[in-house]
């Protein structure tokens, strides 16, 4: 017992220390794009962009992302190690292939409009998301890969897997946090597009081997059960 303790705890320092390390590189990596790319990056913008109007309320979801990211992640490393290890993976890839992308293709907007930071708190807390947070590496958007990967763990953790309630709150706020980004001119709809293609694509890779796995786990002890019944 007391080594099976030790081992556990080993194991959810292991998976600390690499979200640690997979962190600093990158935030390093992208505070360095965001201080070089600053001119010369391709605009992204296509023509459904200009139909959509900027609503300053969505910086509410907007924000929201990063209590819903931050707080799924220590949920799980407290509660569920597979399912943090699962997440932990699925962002950081998305996020370095982001990275990546943004490296050999510097891009960014043209979609901010001018706005009245006084007007009321919102527009305030827009204008200090815009001052903090250039409009360029945008494609595709971090913001909404990580929303969907945040609410991919939780439809597939052993705790909410079968809580419709949850996964349906979750669902809601993932899709509110992707609204927001174009709503609040942050990304163009070809991020979010590429994001959710990103994500799908990142999906078959770490989700859908382990639901295989578990699957004909759970058939080979059914089959073993039934031979046991028949054998009694």
């Amino acid at each position: 017992m007391p080594n099976r303790y030790i081992s556990y705890k080993d194991k959810k320092l292991r998976s600390l220390l690499y979200v640690m390390l997979c962190s600093a590189i990158y935030f390093l990596w992208f505070f360095t794009l965001e201080e070089h790319v600053t001119t010369g990056y391709h605009i992204i913008h296509v023509g459904l962009d200009d139909y959509i109007p900027f609503c300053e309320y969505f910086i509410v979801p907007y924000l929201f992302w990063f209590v819903y990211v931050i707080a799924s992640w220590t949920y799980f490393y407290v509660t569920d190690q597979d399912t943090f290890n699962h997440m932990s993976r699925f962002l950081f890839a998305g996020m370095f292939i982001s990275l990546f992308i943004c490296t050999i293709y510097p891009n960014g907007t043209d979609l901010r409009p001018a706005i009245d930071t006084e007007k009321n708190v919102f527009t305030m807390l827009t204008g200090m998301i815009w001052g903090a947070d250039t409009p360029t590496n945008v494609l595709p958007s971090i913001h909404v890969y990580n929303s969907i990967g945040v609410h991919i763990a939780i439809s597939h953790s052993r705790r909410f897997r079968e809580d419709r309630k949850a996964k349906g709150l979750s669902l809601m706020v993932c899709i509110l946090i992707c609204l927001s980004t174009v709503f609040l001119k942050q990304h163009s709809c070809a991020d979010v597009l590429a994001a959710g293609l990103l994500s799908y694509t990142m999906y078959q890779m770490v989700y859908v081997p382990v639901t295989e796995a578990e699957l004909k786990g759970g058939i080979g002890r059914r089959r073993r059960f039934i031979t046991r019944q028949e054998a009694d």
